[in-house]
């Protein structure tokens, strides 16, 4: 299997929603976020990870009671969530 790698400056976006992260919890939220955007893209034979299967990945693993900051994360990222079907 092909090395994944991250869309141009998106992994440094990603680190920096992470950072927003209770230090508690911030490791398993790497992992299952990770995870997912790789899940996303192994299914579609890709091997880049974009910025909506970043997007994508964190809707699909952050608990509802952490969305909203989620969101503001993105956003002060300049990341418009909504244009991936976002709310």
């Amino acid at each position: 299997m092909e090395r994944i790698t991250w869309e141009e400056n998106l992994e440094g976006k990603f680190l920096k929603i992470l950072e927003g992260i209770p230090d508690l919890i911030r490791g398993i939220a790497e992992t299952r976020v990770f995870k997912k955007a790789e899940q996303i893209i192994t299914g579609q034979n890709r091997t880049v990870i974009t910025e909506k299967d970043m997007v994508d990945a964190f809707f699909a693993e952050t608990p509802p009671g952490f969305k909203t900051a989620m969101k503001n994360s993105l956003q002060e990222l300049h990341i418009d969530y909504k244009k991936f079907g976002h709310q």
